[in-house]
């Protein structure tokens, strides 16, 4: 796969590209990351990149003008062909005003062949890029940041490592925070789920994670995890992410995989809370 990455400020990413695994993804080939400085796109002395929005407002706003410039310079395929879904490539700008990122919206870039970003700056980008140019905004979050460089870092380590070969066990990927369903759900007599792995994510967050020492100034790891009862620990693990997504994020026990059990265990959850 293959990050390409227009921005204004190309020194920024010498650092944040440049450790773990995003590093060893780019050592061992399986990404390729290109930086772009859009101000290589002007024409002027001063190289300007932004202008002042029609209609009046404040703050400044990235002209159309070089950034249609670079991203034709870079030879992706045309937005019909993006669009018929008949080519691996898309063209993303990072801006507040965009969808939210999501574990399932890496997943879905993880498939892709070549991904642009664009990092947007001051109040955005003139609209024409986004109606004409781009296949989607993105928002890394609910809140604004001076621009999309970061967002851009974070994009590429998340989708990143969802890639073949990228870690080092490939189902750490599919058991963390966020991840989606990829099976269906098994559930024994009793409407528990039995999941395939040590815990299968199901849309839930993270279970809680101890290492040694066993007890450390008098806080104790749970005697489930090393009684060495694989079953008894992957029905512990799956109550623990049940109840600190409801205590967390609630909001993701929407598109949660929850079983007949789940679902009362939350109602007394929420009962003993009241």
């Amino acid at each position: 796969m293959k990050f390409e990455i227009v921005t204004i400020f190309p020194d920024f990413f010498q650092g944040p590209l440049d450790y773990g695994i995003v590093r060893k993804a780019r050592e061992a080939k399986i990404i390729e990351i290109a930086i772009h400085d859009l101000r290589v796109y002007t024409h002027d002395r001063h190289k300007t990149v932004d202008d002042r929005p029609f209609g009046g407002g404040e703050g400044m706003v990235l002209k159309p003008e070089p950034v249609f410039e670079c991203v034709e310079g870079l030879g992706m395929s045309s937005r019909e062909a993006r669009v018929n879904d008949t080519t691996r490539e898309t063209i993303i700008v990072l801006s507040a005003a965009g969808e939210k990122f999501t574990q399932a919206m890496a997943q879905e870039l993880a498939q892709m062949d070549r991904v642009l970003l664009l990092c947007g700056r001051y109040e955005g980008v003139d609209e024409r890029v986004t109606e004409n140019l781009a296949d989607r905004e993105v928002s890394v979050g609910n809140f604004v940041m001076s621009g999309g460089e970061l967002g851009a870092a974070l994009i590429v380590d998340c989708v990143t490592r969802l890639l073949p070969g990228a870690l080092g066990n490939e189902a750490s990927s599919k058991t963390e925070s966020f991840s989606a369903v990829t099976a269906e759900p098994k559930y024994d007599e009793r409407g528990r789920l039995e999941p395939d792995s040590t815990n299968a994510s199901g849309g839930l967050l993270d279970y809680p994670h101890y290492t040694r020492p066993a007890e450390f100034r008098g806080m104790a790891v749970p005697e489930v995890l090393m009684n060495g009862n694989h079953d008894e620990i992957r029905r512990w693990r799956h109550r623990r992410a049940l109840e600190k997504t409801l205590r967390n994020r609630p909001d993701l026990l929407d598109e949660a995989a929850l079983s007949k059990e789940d679902r009362a265990l939350i109602e007394k959850i929420r009962r003993e809370k009241d």
